[in-house]
């Protein structure tokens, strides 16, 4: 007769979420806010793995930075949830605990002899910033390969090192469709796990840049040339414009060509502060594309259109036969403002910047809010504002950002509303580096955003 055997552990979101992601993947990255739960999480995760495990004598590790720090926080877990399984050993000497022919062990990654010479059924690297990137690539790899075992990277930033670098590379194989990968990133004001009067307690008794990285994970906290914080960001997805308060604003898109393989089309449509979800297109050719845009601009009855020159000429060209006002932007051209900035896509850029900080609005969406808080900047040797090139970037992230570049294309240039949204074809369209929105006349509807002027450059700190 089968023996039902409960442990009692009732996960919270969102661990409810991340165990399905945990059991359907072989390598994991968990990147999570303190107080979040995750160390309860993995050692349970680990104990429901072995008492799944069919094979002769499993073997689990549980891998802390230091021995001392896995004794103070997960023994007692361990040996606290494993306490109702029949028969259940524990050597408080070597620090495993036994149960049906499994074990599972501790280890501190500061003595990674101990770790050594065994196979591996399963492995939680926890605080993996603070673990050496050998531990990981001389152990503990090679020891997973004899029974196909599985890894869980968990942790909390500690600046761009290791732990960032296996993120993004998960990011990159699971966004070529490598199923072996999964990567998570949960941050303490989305997860609602802290209570938001706790929050804020905690975000006034720290700074702001370890506030960033150890409750909103972000890994560039610490870098003083990154040009859109996580902060920025995460006010901007919080709120929404109402129709009333855009009214009468130029309604622009953004589409942004793909330009390789694994590059995504996008169109993004914005009216004043509020840009909308984003149109994206994946391994779709050009004429179909520029039908979607076609659509897409009947739709929207935007009073400019800015495209991507880089690989949209045939998009471009197939709009402009359809009879359709589009204008192209070569990311890499002259700026507007050429004397503070190196090219196009840099000035539009900072002009998106300065638009989230007046109090522009964007969609909620995960992949925007990575792509936005990706790029750094610096001065070049003329003293002029280059924004990181999306080719390092794709290098860094494992995938270009997209979204990111679409929602800047609608700062192009500065553009006013015709008032008439009614039809496309019977619209005055202007787009000129001579209109300045900040120069307000009698009919104060028409801009952009209150605040945003290409032609005015903030020096960099």
């Amino acid at each position: 007769m089968a023996t039902t055997i409960t442990i009692p552990y009732k996960p919270r979101f969102p661990m409810t979420d991340i165990h399905k992601q945990l059991e359907a993947h072989r390598f994991n990255i968990l990147v999570a806010h303190r107080r979040m739960g995750k160390s309860v999480g993995t050692i349970n995760h680990t104990i429901k793995m072995a008492m799944k495990n069919s094979l002769w004598q499993p073997r689990y590790a549980y891998i802390a930075p230091y021995r001392n720090q896995a004794k103070l926080i997960i023994w007692e877990y361990l040996k606290y949830y494993t306490k109702g399984i029949p028969g259940v050993k524990v050597n408080e000497a070597e620090l495993y605990v036994e149960f049906l022919g499994r074990r599972v062990y501790l280890f501190g990654a500061d003595n990674p002899d101990s770790i050594r010479g065994a196979y591996w059924d399963g492995v939680v690297l926890d605080e993996y910033a603070q673990i050496k990137p050998e531990v990981w690539g001389e152990i503990i790899m090679p020891a997973l390969l004899d029974r196909k075992g599985w890894a869980v990277f968990s942790g909390t930033p500690k600046g761009q090192n290791h732990f960032y670098d296996v993120t993004l590379t998960a990011q990159k194989l699971m966004n070529d469709g490598d199923e072996n990968w999964w990567c998570g990133i949960f941050r303490a004001d989305e997860t609602k796990v802290i209570s938001e009067e706790e929050l804020e307690l905690v975000r006034k008794s720290i700074s702001e840049n370890q506030f960033r990285q150890e409750f909103l994970c972000d890994f560039t906290a610490s870098a003083e040339n990154v040009l859109i914080t996580i902060d920025i960001v995460t006010d901007a997805s919080k709120k929404e414009r109402r129709p009333e308060e855009i009214l009468g604003a130029p309604r622009i898109l953004g589409v942004d060509v793909a330009r390789f393989g694994g590059d995504k089309s996008v169109i993004f449509r914005r009216q004043g502060l509020q840009a909308f979800n984003p149109k994206i297109y994946e391994k779709i050719d050009n004429m179909t594309f520029a039908g979607c845009v076609a659509q897409e601009i009947q739709s929207f009855n935007p009073d400019a259109v800015f495209i991507d020159a880089g690989r949209g000429e045939g998009v471009i060209d197939r709009l402009r036969q359809l009879g359709f006002q589009v204008t192209e932007v070569n990311f890499g051209g002259t700026a507007l403002n050429h004397n503070h900035y190196e090219n196009r896509r840099s000035e539009m850029w900072d002009g998106m910047k300065q638009w989230l900080e007046s109090g522009g609005c964007i969609p909620n969406d995960h992949i925007l809010k990575t792509d936005l808080v990706t790029p750094s900047y610096s001065l070049n040797k003329r003293d002029k504002f280059q924004l990181e090139s999306k080719d390092d970037i794709k290098k860094r992230l494992g995938r270009s950002p997209d979204l990111a570049d679409a929602l800047a294309l609608t700062f192009a240039m500065p553009v006013a509303a015709s008032g008439d949204h009614g039809n496309y074809s019977n619209r005055l369209h202007f787009a000129t580096a001579g209109y300045n929105p900040i120069q307000k006349n009698n009919d104060s509807r028409h801009y952009a955003t209150s605040q945003y002027n290409p032609i005015q450059s903030r020096r960099r700190r």
